[in-house]
């Protein structure tokens, strides 16, 4: 009895058996919150600058790089422009890209052959070839091209369309006779006055610059045109209408149109010009002024009885 009491008590101190149940670890609880440097890194990324610079800014970084590393071979950087001209080559040699026409429209004979002498192309050339803008400012240059349009067309064409200076006078300078337009602008050089006929002449200093009065004064001529020779500019100011028969008309600086106006009404009413007069002086408007030649004037005054003796000599 009392060996098995003792036996309880020796049981009852002894811890039961632990079971693989009871040794299981307990679940356990995850935090949601990340960690100090995931939620540093969600905080960086959400700032623009830097979503910008990694999303564009590394990667054409990373390319510049490799391109400048692979560059920096001299050999690599001539092996790469011999096959860049020779792709270039092969497209601007094309049938279709080739310009084998120059077509010039709008030129006299002449400006056409300037224009051709200008230019230089050695045809069949390349459209990739052609400097239009370069092509433009060489033709313009010329004096007698006023406009110039260039453009290739279809059928390797190079069309060159010309608006050419019309000449309205000859300006003498001295021993120079010049071709200019009715704005004044030179247009070409004539050597002969008999070259071109058909236009009027125009001398003095400053002459070209005034050269829309003078085709006024010109236009207003109407019967006198036949007989005239020309204009002079007078002091960069004014103008003297020369006829034949050394006759000069004075003519003023303010509206000279219209006191030749008033002089072509006198003379059809009165034949004034058909008289042996040298130069009418028109540049006081309320008192013309006549110039009588020599021996008109000697007649004039044997008929008022003012003949001298010494009138004779």
């Amino acid at each position: 009895m009392q060996s098995l009491t003792a036996d309880r008590r020796f049981a009852a101190r002894v811890p039961p058996p632990v079971t693989r149940a009871a040794v299981a670890p307990a679940a356990v609880r995850r935090d949601p919150a990340p960690t100090r440097m995931a939620y540093r890194m969600q905080r960086l990324w959400l700032t623009p600058l830097f979503r910008v610079t990694m999303r564009v800014g590394l990667p054409a970084f990373l390319v510049v790089f490799i391109a400048g590393a692979w560059l920096a071979d001299e050999g690599r950087r001539a092996a790469l422009a011999l096959q860049v001209d020779a792709a270039r080559s092969v497209i601007a040699e094309r049938p279709e890209f080739m310009v084998s026409v120059l077509q010039i429209t709008g030129a006299s004979p002449a400006l056409d052959k300037a224009i051709r002498d200008r230019l230089g192309f050695a045809l069949p050339v390349s459209s990739f070839d052609l400097d239009i803008d370069a092509a433009k400012t060489k033709i313009a240059a010329l004096d007698a091209v006023a406009e110039v349009e260039l453009r290739v067309a279809a059928g390797g064409v190079f069309e060159v369309a010309v608006t050419e200076r019309r000449p309205a006078l000859i300006w003498r300078q001295g021993e120079e006779l010049e071709l200019i337009d009715g704005a004044g602008r030179r247009v070409a050089m004539v050597l002969n006055r008999a070259d071109r006929p058909d236009l009027p002449v125009i001398a003095g200093i400053g002459a070209g610059k005034a050269a829309p009065e003078a085709l006024q004064i010109i236009a207003a001529t109407g019967p006198l045109l036949p007989r005239m020779r020309g204009l002079v500019r007078m002091g960069e100011r004014r103008w003297d209408l020369v006829l034949d028969r050394n006759q000069r008309i004075l003519l003023p600086a303010d509206n000279p149109v219209r006191a030749l106006e008033r002089l072509l009404a006198l003379d059809k009413a009165e034949d004034l010009l058909k008289r042996d007069i040298l130069t009418v002086d028109l540049r006081n408007a309320q008192r013309p002024t006549l110039r009588l030649a020599p021996h008109a004037l000697k007649a004039l005054r044997r008929a008022q009885g003012i003949e001298t003796a010494e009138s004779d000599l």
